[in-house]
C-alpha cells in the first residue's frame, strides 16, 4: 500500500490563475452575466416595492381576476341543500339478513374488460390470448359505453369451474387494464355494484337506477353458454 500524501492546501488566487489560463472567455462570459443577472434583480426589487399591496409581503401583489358576470346553473343555495339518502345502498339492508346467502347462487361469472383509445392494443391481446385458452363465451367489442359500463369494454363469460384459474390469470395478465369480474345471481344490480371483484383500479360502474329485484323474486338469470374453442395449451 502506497503511503498517504496530504492533498496541497487550496490557493485561490493559484486556482483562478489557471481558470483565466485555461478559459478566460468563458470567465468573462460568467461575470458579465453575473452583473446582468444582478442590475436586472435590482430593477425588479425597485419596481415592485411601491406595488406592495399585502402586509408582512414586501414586494408581492396578487393578481386577482375580475369577478365573473352571471349567475350559477345550479343556483345560489346548494349549501344549504340536505344531504339526500339513497332508496337503497345495500342489497337488502332493511331489514339485515338473518343468515349468510349460500354461495351456490352464484351460477357464473362475466369479466369485463375497459379500454380507451390510448389502450385498445392492449384489450385486443388480452381479448385474443383468453379465446385461445379458455372455453369462454365471448361479446362483442362496444365501443362506446353500454348499459352501467361507462367506458369502452368487452367481456366473456365462464363457469364457476374456471374461478380458481381465471382470476389468477387475469391478474398476471391484465396488461394494466381495470377489469371488473361479478357473478351471475339473478339480481344484476347487486352483481355489479356489490358482489363485484376489480383487477387492478375500480371505476365507476352506472348501475344505481337498475331496477332491484322484489323480494322473494329474481331476474331472467343470464346463463353462459362458451363460444370458443381453446387451440393454446394454458401455460402453467
Amino acid at each position: 500500500m502506497l503511503p498517504h500524501t496530504p492533498a496541497p492546501p487550496f490557493d485561490a488566487a493559484e486556482d483562478a490563475g489557471w481558470a483565466d489560463l485555461l478559459s478566460p472567455v468563458r470567465r468573462r462570459l460568467i461575470a458579465s452575466a453575473g452583473v446582468a443577472v444582478g442590475g436586472l434583480a435590482a430593477a425588479s426589487t425597485a419596481s415592485a416595492a411601491p406595488n406592495t399591496t399585502e402586509p408582512g409581503r414586501p414586494g408581492f401583489r396578487p393578481i386577482v381576476p375580475p369577478p365573473a358576470q352571471g349567475h350559477s346553473p345550479w343556483g345560489q343555495d346548494t349549501a344549504a341543500e340536505a344531504t339526500p339518502r339513497p332508496g337503497s345502498v345495500r342489497p337488502g339492508e332493511s331489514p339485515l339478513p338473518s343468515r349468510p346467502r349460500a354461495y351456490t347462487d352464484i351460477k357464473s361469472y362475466h369479466a369485463h374488460i375497459y379500454f380507451d383509445e390510448d389502450s385498445y392494443q392492449k384489450a385486443a391481446l388480452l381479448r385474443r390470448w383468453a379465446a385461445e385458452r379458455f372455453p369462454v363465451e365471448l361479446g362483442n367489442w362496444n365501443l362506446e359505453p353500454r348499459g352501467p359500463h361507462v367506458t369502452p369494454s368487452f367481456y366473456f363469460g365462464f363457469s364457476n369451474d374456471l374461478l380458481p384459474v381465471l382470476v389468477p390469470w387475469l391478474q398476471l395478465n391484465s396488461l394494466g387494464l381495470t377489469i371488473l369480474i361479478h357473478p351471475n345471481t339473478g339480481d344484476g344490480r347487486a352483481d355489479h355494484l356489490y358482489y363485484a371483484l376489480w383487477v387492478n383500479r375500480a371505476q365507476p360502474v352506472n348501475a344505481y337506477n337498475w331496477p332491484a329485484p322484489k323480494p322473494g323474486q329474481t331476474e331472467a338469470l343470464e346463463e353462459v353458454f362458451p363460444n370458443v374453442v381453446p387451440t393454446v395449451p394454458l401455460e402453467t
